[in-house]
């Protein structure tokens, strides 16, 4: 039987969680220890039936509150500015990330690759290189968990959720959903699988899509009549949507909104939600038209229209 006190460490986070982790679980030991031991003496010591000297107790002992107070807020608010920092560290997702979408559903996950491949319960990735995951869920709440990198994140209905990571070694990881999703949760597993840049690259090579993420976006795009007014030329008048990702958008109530991936999801399932300044609410909704792996190729396409 293969077992490990500790999981395997195989990304570039692991070893700060690990350490944070080990930190604050000596803190809580000792600090929690201390105050256990102290009570269990006073106990023993100041039982009913014990003799010891109970006379001139001390009512107050300011040094040892303002101590007290002061090594537990110190050290607490310490480990707190380094949770901090690491949390913001893992919401800053690098330039050069190698972008896969996730969609997990009763019970399996499911990885698009940015040229087209699809895969099931199984994702490759490179090594040494960030990955990120923009991830959605089909139906009920879901929870992207990989223990070697020490990654967790929730996968929600309605909306993107994103999370990274960067693999340090070469090998197969478990993948595991961390949020119970129904009778078959514990069967919804899987495999990253991280390959060195020449076999990742040659498994790319093989069987290679007959198009992209992109390329289907832009014929749904096309097929579905978007063309029609949200491209140059057109005789009705919309939003144009070259370089509107990431930018902000003013809508007629007066509100600002980034134009991020759950924007451009909701502009096409609810348009009557955010109704852009100086335009008529005329788009209409494609809900129930468009599948979720329909939804990600149209965003995918979107995105690639420009940005900042």
């Amino acid at each position: 039987m293969n077992f490990a006190l500790w999981p395997e460490s195989a990304s570039t986070v692991a070893s700060e969680i690990d350490l944070m982790f080990i930190a604050l679980s000596v803190f809580t030991l000792l600090w929690g220890g201390g105050i256990v031991a102290v009570m269990v003496y006073f106990l023993a010591r100041y039982r009913r039936s014990s003799r010891a000297d109970r006379t001139g107790a001390p009512v107050e002992n300011r040094a040892l509150e303002w101590g007290w107070i002061t090594v537990t807020a110190v050290i607490g608010g310490a480990i707190f500015v380094w949770s901090v920092l690491a949390f913001l560290g893992r919401e800053s997702v690098p330039q050069d990330a190698y972008e896969v979408r996730v969609l997990a559903k009763q019970w399996m996950w499911k990885f698009y690759h940015p040229d087209g491949r699809r895969e099931i319960d199984e994702l490759h990735v490179p090594v040494d290189r960030p990955v990120v995951l923009r991830m959605q869920s089909q139906d009920v709440v879901h929870s992207f968990f990989v223990p070697a990198f020490r990654v967790k994140n929730d996968v929600l209905p309605q909306r993107y959720t994103t999370t990274w990571f960067e693999a340090t070694k070469t090998g197969r990881y478990a993948l595991f959903c961390a949020e119970y999703c129904g009778t078959q949760h514990a069967a919804m597993t899987g495999v990253v699988v991280v390959q060195d840049p020449v076999a990742f690259e040659a498994w790319l090579a093989e069987r290679a899509p007959r198009d992209s993420l992109v390329a289907r976006g832009r014929a749904l795009f096309m097929k579905h009549g978007c063309s029609g007014c949200h491209e140059a030329g057109s005789a009705v008048q919309a939003p144009r949507l070259d370089g509107v990702y990431g930018q902000e958008v003013t809508l007629v109530s007066g509100e600002v909104v980034r134009a991020d991936e759950s924007y451009l999801r909701e502009a096409i399932l609810v348009p009557q939600k955010h109704v852009v300044a100086g335009y008529a609410p005329i788009m209409p909704s494609f809900a129930g038209q468009l599948s979720d792996e329909e939804l990600l190729s149209l965003v995918a396409y979107l995105k690639s229209l420009g940005g900042p």
